[in-house]
This record gives C-alpha cells, structure tokens and sequence, in this order.
C-alpha cells in the first residue's frame, strides 16, 4: 500500500513523522532528496500537484526507483588448473564477484566477446564459460566483464594451458642447397640439420639414419651435424622423429643428404693455388703496371738521347744545320739524317750509308753539309735515280723499289 512521506502548501513543509529524517524537498523545488538511501527505498515513487483558482488543476507522476550495490572487481578460476590435453580434455572458467546486485557477466577473448558455438557454452547465470573439448585455437588470453545500472568491472585476464602438438615438423639446414626433401652438400663441408615442429610442451627429438634396409637411432635431440667426409655413401636417407611426451602425438620427417665431388676438387687445391679473383687481380696489377713503366719510359728517353747528341755535337755544325731546318726551333728535328742515292743498275755503285767518298767532284767537306748541298753536288746523270729517304731517326734503305721518286731540287740561291 502506498506511504504517505510529506507533502507541502506553497513553501510550507509538512513530513511524515516516520520519515522527517529522512526525505527532504525544498519549495518551490519539488525534487525529492533521499538521504540515507538503502535497498529498502527501492519502489514506485507517486508526486501529485494541485493548484487552486477558479478551480483546481491536479496532476500526478509515478516514478520507479531501484538501488544498485557497485560491483567489485571479479576473479577467474578456471579447472583443471594443470591444463587440458587437445581433444580429449575439457575446460570449464568460472568469474567470482563478491560484491554487486542484478549483475550481467561478460566473456572476452583476447579482448573480443564470445559467443556460444559448438565448443563454446555458458552457465544459466553466464558466470561460468565451459570449452568442450579444448583445442590448439582456444589458447588465447580470457577475461570477464561484469556489469549492473551503476557500475561494471572487468577482470583480470588468464591464458589456461592447452597441450598441443607437434604440428609443422620440418627439417632445415645452414649449409647445403635444399630442393624438396633433399640436400646437396660437398665432399669435405660439415653441415649442420635444425628439427622443429610446433607443440606445447616442446617436444622430443631422434635422429635416425637408413642404410642397407635398416634404421637405426644416431642422436637425440633438435640439432644433427653431419661431416660429409665420414659419410660412407654418396646418398644417404635420414628421418627425424619428434614426440609429445603429454599428447602422446608424434610426427617424423624423411630427407636425403646427397654428397659431391665439387668439395673435394676444393678441398685439393686448397692452400695450392690462389683463388681465380686472386689471380685475376695479380695479372690486372702487372699489366698496368708495366702500361705506366712504358708510358714514363716513352716519355722521358727522347729527351735524354737528344741531350747526349746535343752534348756530342759541335755548335758549328748544329748552328749551320738549324736554318734549314724548317722549324723557328731546331731540337724539334734534332736526330742522324742519312742520304743515299740509287743508282740504276748500269750507273755508279750505291753509296755507303754513313760515309761518302770524295768522287765526281764532292769533297770530303761537303759531306757535312745540307741535304740541299748534297743534292746539288750529285751529278745530273744520276739525280733521275734518287730515291726518297725516310726520317724517322735513322733513315733505313729499302733495296727492291718499284716506284722512285725524283729528289727534291731546291731553287737557285
């Protein structure tokens, strides 16, 4: 039945005596003040107004009020807290609240809500959240949000231990060119084999090697290192097996270790020969070094000759040399000129190539002079047999010619 609290007439005040303390309104305001609240203030709270005049206008308002106690933070538990194995163990999470009312419990996955399905249910009250059975994808980090009108808190989160594996067994390598499920390795090389697969907890490693239709165990463990040189076959199968001591799953993997000769052509001219870019270098060093010892030679030799010549030549004869040079500088055309005339083979024996006698009227003098002095000393009958005479340091002669050329006849004076 409903309670009569208080009421008021313009800014007057009349309360309940069983409620004086407790609720309070302040005229003209008629916003009701509830102080302290409890759960028993919990209900539907009925405001009526009346205003006198020429008649009476009234008017009233139901409104619903609920306490809500704030929730505290929750706590997971979740069983078996040793872990599940994959699909054959299950795994049930439990959210514990201590404090709150007309709580809504939420489950997240790595932050994401989750949704009932085939593995996945919730208790009546969603409190609890079951996984049947467990699997490799249900590793992830769990939480549980609660929440009321008034207040909501999340807890912490928890990985539950999910044994799993081995998925994924392979079998790699730091040396040796792999194709598929065989490596090449050369005679003399020392290869190393890596074996993982991916399980919880890690799993256990066997070597095992095939030869003559029998298998036998040659090491445990993730690591296998093979030296070529020991092996007896060229081609030998080896398997690695690895096994999930919870699971109680195993998985192997087969693979061929094939061995060259390539290595053992190396391994032969080791510390005999030089690499091939050793010796590519050695020789592109000599050849330019003896490239620029040519160069300096070609350059500065020349020049040392003519200084000797220089020095060993009378000024006179340099000086009356140097007009008819043709050239304003005369050690540009400095070098041994030798003039030898062809006669036919009815005519005057050739002249030697660096003395001419005194005959048909040509004093030992004149050998000393020009070439223009020269050529007028020939006699005539003769000068229709010259030959023309290469300069190029030392004139050479060239016996057998089939074209002569006339010599060069410098004008009168």
């Amino acid at each position: 039945m409903p309670k009569y609290l208080l009421g008021s007439v313009n800014k007057s005040v009349v309360p309940d005596l069983e409620y004086q303390h407790k609720f309070t309104m302040m005229p003209p305001n008629a916003s009701l003040l509830i102080n302290p609240l409890q759960f028993t203030d919990e209900g539907n709270y009925i405001v009526k107004v009346n205003i006198q005049g020429n008649g009476t206008l009234s008017a009233s308002q139901k409104i619903q009020v609920t306490v809500d106690d704030p929730v505290t933070k929750p706590v997971l538990q979740h069983w078996p807290s040793s872990g599940a194995v994959e699909y054959v163990g299950n795994l049930t999470m439990t959210c514990l609240v201590e404090g709150g009312t007309r709580l809504v419990y939420q489950w997240l996955k790595n932050g994401r809500p989750v949704h009932t399905s085939s593995t996945y249910s919730f208790s009546p009250s969603n409190n609890s959240l079951q996984i049947t059975p467990v699997t490799k994808d249900d590793i992830g980090n769990y939480s549980c949000l609660v929440k009321n009108p008034v207040s909501k808190m999340e807890s912490d989160t928890i990985i539950p231990t999910i044994y799993y594996g081995p998925y994924g067994l392979r079998v790699n390598s730091d040396k040796g060119l792999k194709v598929g499920e065989v490596f090449t390795v050369d005679l003399g090389e020392a290869i190393l084999f890596d074996c993982s697969a991916d399980s919880y907890p890690p799993n256990t490693y066997s070597w095992i090697r095939r030869a003559n239709n029998t298998t036998f165990v040659i090491k445990h463990g993730p690591r296998l290192e093979v030296a070529s040189e020991k092996v007896a076959q060229k081609t030998t199968d080896y398997m690695c097996c690895a096994y999930n001591n919870v699971t109680g799953r195993r998985d192997e993997t087969h693979f061929t270790v094939i061995i060259t000769s390539v290595g053992l052509e190396k391994l032969a001219q080791k510390g005999k020969s030089l690499s091939p870019l050793a010796s590519i270098t050695g020789v592109s060093l000599f050849l330019i070094i003896s490239m620029c010892l040519l160069f300096v030679w070609k350059k500065y030799q020349p020049y040392k000759v003519i200084k000797q010549k220089l020095e060993g030549r009378p000024a006179t004869e340099y000086r009356k040399a140097q007009p008819f040079s043709g050239h304003e500088d005369a050690l540009n055309d400095f070098g041994i000129y030798e003039f030898v005339a062809f006669p036919d083979a009815s005519g005057v024996h050739r002249m030697p190539s660096r003395s001419v006698p005194a005959s048909g009227g040509v004093s030992e003098q004149d050998l000393h002079s020009t070439i223009y002095e020269v050529i007028q000393h020939i006699p005539a009958q003769q000068q229709d047999h010259l030959d023309g005479c290469v300069i190029s340091g030392l004139c050479s002669v060239t016996k057998n010619r089939t074209k002569k050329k006339k010599a060069y006849r410098p004008p009168t004076g």
